[in-house]
């Protein structure tokens, strides 16, 4: 992460040099994050979302915006898009199973205590 500055007093050089490492590390925790949720790797996943939302304040308290307009920041915005969809398409599959998941869950403990066999040993001998 790049150490806190006053960002306030940089030069418009100097704030395009901070973008740049700050928009380098959000690909590069992007690519991270691509590669963990394939692995199903979640606990990882969600360790590593706080730290690229940390680059995202980062580049927020920038004073200027202008770095956007240069062909470099403008081919790693190409860059990162492909893989936030496919970073959000995979989220979401993989809630929507864990939601899947956890109904069938509950509705088994509920179908268990309807039928009045939650505790019930099934530890018999023949």
């Amino acid at each position: 992460m790049p150490e806190e500055k006053n960002f306030a007093e940089m030069s418009a050089d100097e704030v395009t040099a901070e973008a740049r490492i700050i928009w380098q590390k959000y690909l590069s925790l992007t690519q991270e994050l691509l590669k963990f949720i394939n692995k199903q790797d979640i606990e990882t996943f969600l360790e590593l979302v706080p730290q690229r939302d940390r680059l995202i304040d980062l580049d927020k308290q920038l004073p200027s915006r202008e770095y956007r307009e240069l062909s470099e920041f403008k081919e790693i915005a190409e860059q990162i898009k492909p893989l936030d969809r496919e970073i959000m398409y995979k989220a979401r599959a993989w809630l929507n199973k864990s939601r899947r998941q956890n109904s069938a869950v509950r509705s088994y403990d509920l179908t268990n205590s309807m039928l009045g066999t939650q505790g019930v040993s099934f530890n018999r001998t023949y």
